[in-house]
């Protein structure tokens, strides 16, 4: 018996476990974050963000690294409140996990 027959045939008399994949299985959800913010933070700000909310996807929700994506998009502060504001926070505030603690 192979040593991956002997892992499913374990992994079927122990039952699945949370946050363990079957080995034969592959992850179909591909988290993508997307991060609005005005201009003016650094590549480096940036680069330690995205890898920052990687680490708290993975560590949250149990995905891996690979699944795991995250784009970053500058918005013009006179454009926020058409681009940002209005259609992602007022028109879509059922989906808010989180609200922000302005008014526009």
């Amino acid at each position: 018996m192979s040593l991956m027959n002997r892992y499913n045939v374990l992994a079927e008399q122990c039952g699945p476990r949370e946050g363990v994949e079957d080995a034969n299985e592959k992850e179909e959800h591909m988290p993508h974050v997307i991060v609005k913010l005005w201009p003016g933070k650094s590549e480096e700000q940036k680069t330690r963000l995205a890898e920052e909310i990687t680490q708290n996807v993975m560590r949250v929700l149990n995905y891996g690294e690979e699944s795991v994506s995250v784009a970053i998009e500058e918005i013009e502060p006179q454009d926020w409140a058409e681009e940002v504001y209005k259609p992602d926070i007022v028109n879509n505030s059922e989906k808010l996990y989180k609200k922000p603690g302005y008014t526009m």
